[in-house]
């Protein structure tokens, strides 16, 4: 068992409904979900599509459940359009969050993202970033940390398939290029297994500027399917390519006894998007909360 003091564990809405693809889930109210959240033992949440964008509302709703708001996924446009449009959804965002509770704030660089286009192979024509883009990117970046800290937050960095900042080595020159006091990692073990990466290597490279990590696990065959088939990412979505922790290819326990050894604090997230028509949300949260409690006592 690889015990943790300070630590919390939330699951992601998008098991229940779908943000890229709305019509997965589209029966499963706001209610539903958090109630389901609350059912399987998860004491906090992901924003998702259907919360009530009023902070007060949203946390009154969660509070009746035992449940609060840990980070919301945020969409920067810092390689394609003005940093001030960026920054100025960023404080709307952050203001939102802050509001609720948050410490974190997942940003995605999704200038030239292919994670949203149906028919688009996610492996073979992912985006490049060029020379300035980078420096956009990174410079961009260490101004949301600014405007974070302001409130007390931390920009989290969400490596994705279908983007700029995908690979090992991407993740790497963003690192590198970023002010490592204003700038953080979100490591999803998913993301980087379905990208090829070493995940165990770049969690222990990265552990002091891990501050969210998204616990979600990987089916080969589909994942192979995917790769052979020049399949997008929602196909693979569509497919089931992601599943919770513990029913998949991913073995968790370097994973846990890296973060519980360098005393990582803050929530695990369960994210696993699938069909719910095909993985019931309720079964699947509950699966997960089970075997994290075996392996780490949460």
């Amino acid at each position: 068992m690889y015990p943790f003091k300070n630590v919390k564990l939330a699951v992601a809405p998008i098991a229940w409904t779908n943000d890229d693809m709305p019509e997965l889930g589209a029966e499963y109210t706001f209610e539903n979900c958090i109630d389901e959240m609350a059912l399987a033992g998860y004491v906090g949440s992901e924003v998702g599509n259907k919360y009530p964008k009023e902070p007060a509302v949203l946390k009154a709703a969660l509070d009746e459940r035992g449940l609060q708001i840990c980070n919301a996924w945020f969409s920067s446009f810092l390689t394609t359009k003005p940093l001030e449009e960026t920054v100025e959804a960023f404080i709307k965002q952050r203001d939102f969050l802050h509001a609720l509770g948050a410490k974190r704030i997942g940003v995605a660089e999704q200038g030239h993202s292919i994670q949203g286009l149906m028919d688009v192979p996610v492996i073979d024509q992912k985006p490049v970033f060029s020379e300035e883009e980078w420096h956009r990117l990174t410079t961009g970046l260490n101004r949301l940390g600014e405007l974070a800290a302001e409130k007390d937050m931390k920009v989290v960095y969400h490596h994705h398939m279908g983007t700029g900042v995908q690979t090992t080595a991407e993740i790497d020159r963003l690192m590198e290029q970023t002010d490592p006091n204003k700038v953080f990692l979100l490591y999803d073990t998913g993301h980087l297994v379905f990208s090829g990466e070493d995940h165990v290597m770049i969690l222990k490279k990265y552990i002091n500027r891990i501050f969210h990590v998204h616990l979600k696990d990987v089916r080969q065959e589909v994942m192979e399917t995917v790769k052979q088939e020049k399949l997008s990412f929602l196909q693979g979505v569509r497919q089931g390519v992601f599943t919770v922790p513990g029913d998949g290819m991913i073995d968790f326990d370097p994973v846990f006894k890296v973060l519980s050894e360098q005393g990582y604090e803050g929530w695990f997230v369960v994210e696993a998007e699938q069909d719910p028509a095909l993985a019931n949300p309720l079964e699947y949260a509950k699966m997960a909360r089970s075997f994290i409690k075996e392996k780490t006592g949460l």
